[in-house]
C-alpha cells in the first residue's frame, strides 16, 4: 500500500507539470496588458514599463514560467497583481467556502444517486425505472447556470429565501448563520452529479444482480433487503465511488458558474475576476490548488478500492 501510494504521488508530478505550463501558456495567449490594468487609463508609458518591470514581465516567458515553478516548490505562489497580497493569501480566503460548497453538493448527490439508483435497479424495466431515469436524464442535461437562476426565481425572491443574493458573510465557517444561504448552491450544484450518480449506480447493480453468487443468496433464503444491500450494492460501489471522487474534484473547479450566479466569494469566482484583470499569480495558483486537490481526491479513490474488495492488489 505505501509503495503504491508512493508511486502514484510521484506520477502526479508530471500532471501538475502539464497543468501549470498549459495554464500560464493560456493566460498569456489571452489579450491585455495586466500593467496597464494596475496602472489605469491615462497612465503614461513610463509607469507602465516601470510596472512591467517590477512584475517581471519584461523577461522572456520562459524565464517567467521558471521563476513561477520554483517559487511554487517552495511554498510561494507569488503577490496577486490586483491587491498585491501573497496568492496563498487570498485562496486560503475563499478556499473554504468552495470546500464547503463542493463536499456539501457531493454529500447530496451521493444521497439521491444512490436511492434513485438502487431504486431504479431493483425495479428495473418497470414504470418506476423509466421515471427515474428520464429524471436522470433531465437533471444531467439542464445546464447548472439556467436550474440556478430557476431557483432564484422560484425561492430567493421571496420570504422563503434570503433577500439578499449576497450569500458570504465573510464569517470564519464561510457562510452566514442560516443553512438557507446554502441549499440553493448546493442544490444546482449537486442536481447533475447526482443523476451521474443514479445511472452509474443502476448499471452497475444491474450487472452484479445478475451474479450467479446473488441468485445463490437468494436461493439461500436471504430476504430482498440483505441481498441488495449487503451483497449487491457493496459489490456495485467500485465504479460508484470512482464517479463520486471525479464529480467531487469536478464540483471544486467547476463551482465557478454557481459562485457568480449566488454572488459566493468562493475561488471559482475569484478565478473568474483574476482572469479579467489578467491577475496571472492568482489564476496560476488557484488552477494549482484545485489540481492538487483533485489528483489527491483521485487517490483516496483508488485506495478506497482495498476496503471494498479485498481481492484487489494495489501493489
Amino acid at each position: 500500500m505505501t509503495k503504491y501510494i508512493i508511486r502514484r504521488l510521484l506520477q502526479t508530478i508530471p500532471v501538475l507539470l502539464g497543468v501549470t505550463i498549459l495554464v500560464f501558456s493560456l493566460m498569456h495567449l489571452v489579450p491585455g496588458d495586466p500593467a496597464k490594468i494596475i496602472a489605469g487609463e491615462g497612465a503614461s508609458e513610463q509607469t507602465v514599463d516601470n510596472i512591467r518591470e517590477r512584475l517581471g514581465l519584461n523577461d522572456p516567458l520562459h524565464t517567467q514560467y521558471l521563476t513561477f515553478l520554483g517559487n511554487a516548490v517552495q511554498g510561494d505562489l507569488g503577490s496577486s497583481v490586483r491587491s498585491g497580497r501573497p496568492v496563498m493569501d487570498e485562496i486560503s480566503a475563499r478556499f473554504w467556502v468552495t470546500f464547503e460548497l463542493a463536499f456539501y453538493s457531493t454529500i447530496l448527490a451521493v444521497f439521491l444517486g444512490l436511492i434513485a439508483g438502487i431504486i431504479s435497479a431493483v425495479r428495473h424495466y418497470t414504470l418506476t425505472d423509466v421515471t427515474v431515469m428520464i429524471v436522470a436524464l433531465f437533471g444531467l442535461s439542464m445546464p447548472n447556470f439556467w436550474f440556478g437562476l430557476l431557483l432564484i426565481q422560484w425561492f430567493a425572491i421571496g420570504n422563503w429565501m434570503p433577500e439578499s443574493l449576497e450569500f458570504l458573510k465573510m464569517r470564519p465557517s464561510g457562510w452566514g448563520d442560516s443553512w438557507k444561504q446554502v441549499v440553493l448552491p448546493v442544490i444546482t450544484l449537486g442536481t447533475g452529479g447526482a443523476a451521474i450518480i443514479a445511472r452509474m449506480t443502476r448499471s452497475s447493480m444491474l450487472e452484479v444482480i445478475g451474479q450467479d453468487y446473488i441468485r445463490t443468496a437468494r436461493a439461500k433464503g436471504l430476504s430482498e433487503r440483505i441481498v441488495t444491500y449487503r451483497h449487491a450494492l457493496k459489490n456495485a460501489l467500485i465504479p460508484v465511488v470512482t464517479v463520486v471522487g471525479l464529480e467531487f474534484g469536478g464540483f471544486l473547479g467547476g463551482a465557478v458558474l454557481t459562485e457568480t450566479i449566488f454572488a459566493i466569494n468562493g475561488m471559482g469566482r475569484l478565478t473568474i475576476d483574476a482572469i479579467r484583470t489578467r491577475d496571472f499569480p492568482i489564476v496560476q495558483g488557484t488552477v494549482l490548488v484545485i489540481s492538487v486537490l483533485f489528483v489527491l481526491v483521485n487517490l483516496l479513490v483508488d485506495i478506497s478500492y482495498r476496503f471494498l474488495n479485498k481481492r484487489i492488489d494495489l501493489n
